[in-house]
């Protein structure tokens, strides 16, 4: 990109929410300009599960797993508790459905629904299944010399950190259902028989989840002859008569004006990755270390839209979870599923337990930072586990089977070891009385399968990464079999969801409470139609996809 450009449509991002608006645009006869300011593209939506929460899409193919708008409404509105205008929330359970059928009709993404419950489907209008989408996998090396420029998945999402799966083999593998061991046979094939890629690169090129869903955006770009520009820096927005009409980016060192006819669409991510930022907004959680999301989200073009007059909201929300930090690692690791798994629990620096560990990662995450006391701190807690645990399960980095002295130096300068509760206590420095108190009535209602203090194994999302072989409750079971293990955990996030207001076309609003002309947003750097809350899995991508597709229809239509 060279000198002053004019386009139609500016695109800011390379997310799943910006190639999406990029897709629709092209569709619509516009010129697309797509910037994206670090080497890699895919944006955060390259390094996640790839998995969009889209109600009643149609795809259930089971007619007893029917839905609605309303139903889909009246869930959202629940979970949002009145903070998400109704119009917002309308638009998204209206033209969600579209936008998934648009994007497998003139895509090669072709989602599928999948059993997935919803994070709250006890809740008026949730569903055991199927709102939750995976992505088709795809053969990387279709990609050609682009797949090296294709931000990698997330090392949390890859099995053993090494190894692409699908959400539906993960599921398989994790909880141990039957036909596991086939489908772990079949993915340590699939990956060691690409020798050619073997013995150039740890990186699978069998992609699947995220790197699936931007392939497949970014081949579909190509064929609409649609670029990503990389290494271009938003610096400014241009805007004249308080209407939004360019960009000045920046290039090599060199600044230039890009002017955008039709509109500007911000879709850059959010600001979680700001230092100055998190610790003014996110004081609950102010150490951006402990994000789980790819280091380029600094609220760049967030701040770009505040001098143009762009009003906020809820900027100390995230989609928090628990994370574990291991230095070297540009990234910390979301503990998405293992909470849930049988003979663990979580405690805070007193030695006590403070909550169902099986609850959704974005409530626990919650509860972290809003039950941390100055006599009981939860920053860090403490996942522990057994032996038993420690051969079957993951926890984080910490892989089952292999020895303790095969992992990383990193894991194993974190992990704490010990041979009785009593060595642990000391070793983490808790009461050993407390400490021990705990595990033992822990221990003794798991035998029961029950959980009297915080009801894990009672909702239907806790069970679905339990172990059925477990029983009578697939998410306990008691920590009893020496060594005993430890981890600390902190109250982490995987994307900040607090940013600029938007209306249901995706217009940014002004502080006066007019819609900017010519300015659109769409992914985490918005206030999510979500609200605070975090209704089932794919929730993020849902809303990016779903507000881009409007975005990018708007700034092509007569509503300029």
């Amino acid at each position: 990109m060279i000198g002053e450009q004019e386009t139609d449509v500016l695109i800011v991002g390379s997310g799943a929410g910006a190639l999406t608006a990029a897709i629709v645009a092209a569709d619509q006869g516009a010129r697309v300009l797509i910037i994206e300011k670090s080497d890699l593209f895919g944006g955060t939506a390259a390094t996640s599960g790839g998995v969009v929460w889209i109600p009643n899409s149609g795809l259930a193919g089971d007619p007893k797993h029917t839905d609605s708008p309303e139903e889909a409404f009246s869930y959202i509105k629940t979970l949002t508790d009145d903070q998400v205008p109704d119009d917002l929330i309308r638009a998204f359970v209206t033209n969600a459905p579209r936008m998934l059928a648009y994007i497998n009709a003139h895509t090669g993404v072709n989602y599928s629904a999948i059993p997935y419950t919803d994070y709250h489907a006890e809740l008026p209008g949730g569903k055991m299944g199927y709102r939750s989408h995976q992505p088709a996998s795809l053969d990387g090396r279709r990609l050609g010399r682009e797949l090296d420029h294709l931000r990698p998945t997330h090392v949390s999402s890859l099995l053993f950190g090494r190894m692409s799966w699908t959400s539906t083999e993960a599921a398989l593998l994790i909880t141990r259902t039957k036909g596991w061991v086939r489908a772990l046979a079949g993915i340590i094939r699939r990956h060691y028989s690409d020798v050619g890629q073997r013995l150039r690169s740890r990186r699978d090129r069998y992609l699947a989840g995220g790197n699936a869903l931007i392939g497949w955006l970014k081949l579909a770009l190509e064929a609409r002859s649609v670029a990503i520009h990389r290494r271009v820096r938003l610096i400014d927005l241009i805007s004249e008569g308080g209407a939004v009409v360019g960009a000045t980016v920046e290039e090599d060192g060199v600044r230039k004006r890009i002017l955008a006819k039709r509109g500007v669409i911000l879709a850059a991510g959010g600001f979680e990755r700001n230092p100055a930022l998190r610790g003014q907004f996110m004081r609950q959680s102010p150490d951006s270390a402990w994000s789980a999301s790819q280091p380029n989200n600094t609220g760049d073009a967030l701040l770009a839209a505040q001098r143009v007059g762009a009003t906020c909201d809820r900027l100390g929300s995230a989609w928090w979870a628990p994370t574990v930090r291991l230095p070297e690692e540009e990234s910390a690791r979301p503990l998405f599923f293992e909470r849930a798994l049988p003979g663990s629990i979580i405690i805070n620096q007193a030695g006590r337990r403070y909550m169902n560990e099986a609850a959704s990662y974005h409530v626990l995450g919650r509860w972290m930072m809003e039950r941390n006391r100055s006599d009981a701190s939860t920053t860090p807690s403490y996942v522990l586990f057994d032996q038993k645990f420690r051969w079957r399960y993951p926890m984080g980095p910490v892989i089952p089977i292999l020895p303790d002295f095969l992992h990383p130096k990193s894991v194993r300068n974190i992990l704490v070891k010990a041979q009785t509760w009593q060595e642990m206590a000391q070793k983490l420095d808790v009461s050993p009385e407390v400490l021990i108190s705990e595990i033992n009535r822990f221990n003794e209602d798991a035998s029961r399968g029950v959980d009297p203090q915080f009801g894990r194994g009672h909702q239907a999302y806790d069970r679905y990464y339990g172990d059925p072989r477990v029983t009578p409750n697939p998410n306990l079971a008691a920590l009893d079999k020496p060594p005993y293990y430890a981890l600390p955990i902190n109250p982490g996030d995987i994307g900040s969801n607090g940013g600029l207001v938007i209306n249901e076309n995706a217009q940014v609003m002004h502080t006066n409470g007019e819609a900017i002309a010519g300015l659109y947003a769409t992914g985490n750097i918005t206030a999510s139609v979500m609200g605070p809350s975090y209704p089932g899995a794919g929730a993020t991508l849902g809303p990016a996809m779903t507000f881009g597709y409007l975005a990018a229809l708007h700034a092509t239509g007569d509503g300029r």
